[in-house]
């Protein structure tokens, strides 16, 4: 259990890790098992399909994408059964050191390589619809591949930082340490935890840079939308469609925690009472479980990415959404059969 404040209050103690509203932890636990048994044979069938399907190395550069969306949110999940079991246990985290820093390395990796994925794909759609004559970017989107491996490498490179002390629940930035002297400065201590500084710098950027990148993605190709007159009108409202698919997604699943977060760092910094701090750390925690709702949304995306995609899903593992038209008899005797199903 957290440690008793001087005062006789349940302040959880930054340093502690352990939860005082051991109920709400549990539901939250809960909430991330079931995310787990619903997502993860959602995302395994996508990825069954991408693979042996759609066969994504051979496909085109969206699917590429899509592919690495897919892979990402499987490996987040892998870490749900582990962070649900801490919360039912009382713990924000692991009290072993190596599995709370790989924790911290998985799901900070994976979470980037989500956002990111979303953000290509708004990116290369973007592209696609606005700036179709530019052929050197177009060239360049088309080497997807290189692309996503660049990608991984890069968060790879960036996330290493959570591997150089617990963050997640032991950080204390700009808050009190208890080894550390009361007349320490805010910004001595600032100094004092550099990978903090550079923790939250990561968490912020990898948040913040992507949206105004979705916002700006999306408000171009809904302006190009009322532009268009003539053309394939089709394919320009899937791509609205599709960018404000990622948005939502987006919007629904990162921007709660990431406003949690500066709430929860200006709680700390400004030193508000040990009550307000521990509400704000519960619902930070709160809403970083409702982000991995976005293993459950992606699926969307893929959908409204392509019909082909769609269609496809449903008639590999949802064959009794699809309806076959029925056969027709032709003059000469023979029956016909219509190429393509129709989608209830």
């Amino acid at each position: 259990m957290a440690a008793k404040m001087p005062n006789g209050s349940n302040f959880q103690l930054i340093e502690d890790c352990e939860v005082i509203h051991e109920n709400l932890y549990k539901f939250y636990a809960s909430v991330m098992i079931l995310i787990f048994i619903l997502a993860l044979p959602l995302n395994g069938s996508v990825l069954h399909l991408f693979i042996f399907k759609l066969k994504f190395w051979n496909s085109n550069t969206n699917n590429v994408f899509l592919f690495n969306l897919v892979l990402a949110d499987i490996l987040l999940l892998f870490c749900l059964p582990i962070k649900s079991y801490n919360f039912i246990m009382g713990e924000r985290r692991s009290t072993d050191d190596v599995m709370c820093k790989a924790m911290l390395f998985m799901l900070f990796l994976n979470r980037g390589a989500s956002i990111a994925f979303l953000t290509v794909t708004s990116i290369n759609r973007y592209f696609n619809v606005v700036h179709p004559g530019r052929k050197t970017l177009l060239r360049s989107l088309k080497k997807s591949p290189q692309i996503s491996v660049l990608i991984w490498l890069i968060l790879f490179l960036f996330t290493i930082p959570t591997m150089m002390k617990n963050f997640e629940c032991c950080n204390n930035f700009g808050s009190n340490d208890e080894n550390a002297s009361t007349n320490k400065t805010k910004e001595d201590a600032l100094v004092r935890d550099p990978e903090d500084f550079l923790r939250e710098m990561i968490f912020f950027t990898q948040i913040l840079i992507p949206f105004f990148i979705l916002v700006y993605c999306t408000v171009r190709i809904v302006s190009r939308l009322r532009m268009k007159t003539v053309g394939n009108m089709t394919k320009l409202r899937r791509a609205v469609i599709l960018v404000t698919t990622v948005m939502v997604v987006f919007s629904f699943c990162f921007l709660p925690c990431t406003i949690a977060r500066m709430i929860l760092l200006v709680v700390r910094v400004q030193e508000m009472s040990e009550h307000i701090q521990d509400k704000a750390t519960a619902i930070f925690d709160g809403l970083v479980v409702l982000s991995y709702m976005d293993c459950l949304l992606d699926p969307l995306v893929y959908c409204f990415s392509s019909t082909n995609f769609k269609n496809l899903y449903l008639s590999t593992y949802l064959p009794f959404l699809v309806r076959t038209p029925p056969k027709i008899e032709s003059s000469t005797g023979n029956t016909t059969q219509p190429s393509r199903n129709r989608v209830v």
